[in-house]
């Protein structure tokens, strides 16, 4: 199974677009900061594999978010932390770095995720692999996403070409 690992979109709809429309994955999970709803619908539409989501620190408005979601039956907003078994693969989704690394080294995990520093980052840390997957905005320069196999226990970043 191929999993994409999204975060930090923050409303670049147009930067979405371009990774949906080149996406392929059996699953996709993101790590927070939508911003506005549409960005999540935009998801919803775009992506008719499931879809596992937590909020990040600038995802304000949480009900219409949950409204959103419950539009589309193969996404699920989870909260600000999900665990999920991903074909027999243990993961963790948060938004933030500094939980990320402490469940990463805790290893009861095999794939933690994480964003909001924007930063990609694919580290092993024992069984465990963590992945910031960058962000999908651009903001600083590359719009990117991570993609994790759950047969070899890899990932990969991906860049989003402008």
């Amino acid at each position: 199974m191929k999993v994409a690992i999204l975060s930090d979109i923050h409303d670049n709809i147009w930067r979405l677009e371009t990774l949906l429309a080149e996406l392929e994955a059996d699953a996709l999970i993101f790590c927070g900061d939508f911003c506005a709803p549409f960005t999540l619908a935009q998801i919803g539409q775009g992506f008719s594999g499931p879809v596992h989501a937590v909020f990040g620190n600038n995802d304000g408005d949480q009900f219409l978010l949950a409204r959103v979601a419950s539009k589309s039956p193969q996404v699920t907003l989870h909260g600000e932390f999900c665990e999920l078994e991903l074909d027999g693969r243990r993961v963790a989704v948060t938004h933030y770095p500094r939980i990320g690394k402490a469940l990463a080294r805790g290893g009861g995990y095999d794939l933690v995720c994480h964003g909001h520093s924007h930063k990609r980052i694919i580290k092993q840390v024992g069984d465990t692999v963590r992945v910031n997957p960058g962000e999908v905005m651009g903001r600083f320069g590359v719009s990117s996403y991570a993609l994790y196999d759950t047969t070899t226990g890899q990932a990969s970043c991906v860049e989003v070409p402008a």
